[in-house]
């Protein structure tokens, strides 16, 4: 079937995202499309006679009428000027280069021409993907996880491809997938698995760990599941133009059968895709077929947390998952994979058999932990920063003083206002002021050390540091409301 006309009218979406008997944790269906230039947003809300949905607005109505059409004209929204443009300006500007040198603003200075050469070479055929940048970054176990540094001209496609084909895929992605989605973010999943783990009848909860997930994607899979949507086989052939670009580490290029780098605007889409097939659709089938119980899913990009009423439940679950994974090339880490007691009764029950009080689980830098309202004796959810991410940041800030020990104090002030701020707008959750203040407390801490080490006529004195602390450094603050508040509002 071919792709939307010019004569689709609009769709004006009514269907509230909260189906009856939906657990809370997916009460989010975000329909949204990315950001781009003014030919890629939402017609306006109101309409005069004459207005009419953008190009995209109206692939997206086609695929939200249509569950099953498949899309064979799609190309011609990657290879317009105008969306290429706005996938340049939506990069980020100080981003490293790629394998080809090639910086935003070396490339800015003849944008358009580079744009509409950039353009043309996508229309008949003669782009060429480049190999993928392997780097390194730290992670907080010790390790180092590898990224993807993609060339200049391949982030530009990608994030126009993006564009499209999330006009498509927001119509299909379900309620409780929220990573790397337009309109979605981390706080959003945390709250809906706060929302079902205190509103709904929750026992047990499985914590999920796919290993290495991003170097496990099957290529082959992964483009029968694209192209149960797009019918262009110009737009797969892009896709399978990244997936097979390889990976170039100290001048030697490999390639494989498996894996998207990590780092490119196509990979988040790409994974969300592939787990929306092997896992998604597959878990909510499940758990209308088979569940006993109350069923909670949270899926943010590979990490998945579900909630059961029931232990059998859950240990089915697992069971019959690792069987659908083998299939589809992925496998549950055997180790980081749990199955724990957690919920309002788990603290009694552990008690009466003589157990320790409830275990905890991480998710998406938060430790979550069976606790109780302090105002009303109810069972609460108490999440605080992971001590693995705080102590990581902290060596992080540590390095950077001792890097930064002779720099001014105004503008080391400056910086580590900016780290505090970024810190408190992540963690600054309710029930986690203690935590917040504990951080700000060690950077004090490693700020003073700093000081005064950098000079031999003795130790800064706390009352000129108190001063220091005063001008520069903000206070603990909660910055988010209560997960029902804002999840209530949200939905």
């Amino acid at each position: 079937m071919n792709g939307p006309g010019k004569s689709d009218r609009p769709v004006v979406p009514g269907k509230s995202p909260n189906n009856a008997g939906q657990p809370a944790a997916e009460g989010m269906e975000g329909r949204g499309l990315a950001e781009g230039s003014s030919h890629q947003q939402n017609a306006p809300r109101a309409q005069h006679r004459d207005g009419a949905p953008s190009a995209l607005e109206r692939v997206r109505q086609a695929a939200m009428r249509n569950r099953k059409q498949q899309f064979t004209t799609l190309l011609h929204h990657v290879y317009n000027p105008d969306a290429l443009r706005a996938a340049y300006f939506a990069l980020k500007r100080d981003a490293s280069p790629g394998v080809d040198g090639e910086t935003w603003r070396h490339y800015g200075e003849g944008v358009e021409g580079n744009l509409l050469d950039l353009s043309e070479r996508l229309k008949r055929g003669a782009y060429r993907a480049k190999p993928v940048r392997r780097a390194y970054i730290p992670k907080a176990d010790g390790r180092q996880r590898p990224l993807g540094v993609t060339a200049l001209e391949d982030k530009i496609v990608q994030r126009a491809t993006v564009d499209v084909l999330n006009a498509i895929y927001e119509t299909d992605f379900l309620g409780f997938s929220y990573g790397f989605r337009p309109g979605r973010s981390q706080h959003n999943a945390l709250d809906a698995l706060y929302a079902g783990l205190v509103t709904k009848k929750v026992n047990w909860v499985l914590d999920l760990d796919i290993r290495g997930f991003f170097d496990a994607l099957d290529h082959g899979w992964l483009v029968k599941f694209v192209e149960h949507r797009v019918a262009d086989k110009r737009v797969v052939r892009l896709i399978q133009k990244w997936l097979n670009a390889g990976v170039l580490e100290e001048g030697v290029r490999t390639q494989s059968e498996t894996g998207a780098p990590q780092g490119g605007s196509a990979s988040p889409l790409l994974s969300n895709v592939y787990l929306h097939y092997a896992f998604d659709l597959w878990a909510h089938n499940w758990r209308r077929k088979h569940a006993r119980g109350d069923v909670v899913i949270v899926r943010y990009a590979d990490d998945v947390v579900v909630g059961f009423q029931h232990r059998a439940d859950a240990e089915r679950f697992r069971a019959e998952l690792e069987e659908r994974f083998r299939k589809f090339n992925l496998e549950l880490h055997p180790e980081k994979t749990r199955l724990l007691e957690f919920g309002p009764f788990a603290a009694d029950n552990r008690r009466k058999r003589g157990q320790r009080r409830p275990e905890t689980f991480d998710f998406l830098g938060f430790t979550h932990i069976c606790a109780k309202s302090r105002s009303s004796g109810r069972f609460t959810v108490l999440r605080q920063t992971m001590r693995k991410r705080m102590q990581a940041k902290l060596n992080e800030v540590n390095a950077s003083l001792k890097r930064r020990m002779h720099d001014p104090v105004p503008e080391i002030g400056k910086w580590l206002r900016a780290v505090l701020i970024g810190h408190f707008n992540y963690y600054g959750v309710p029930m986690n002021i203690r935590a917040l203040a504990l951080f700000r407390f060690r950077v004090c801490r490693l700020w003073h050390r700093a000081l005064c080490r950098r000079s031999q006529r003795g130790r800064v004195v706390w009352e000129r540091m108190r001063r220091y602390i005063d001008r520069w450094l903000p206070s603990a603050t909660t910055r988010h409301p209560h997960p029902l508040v804002r999840f209530g509002v949200i939905t």
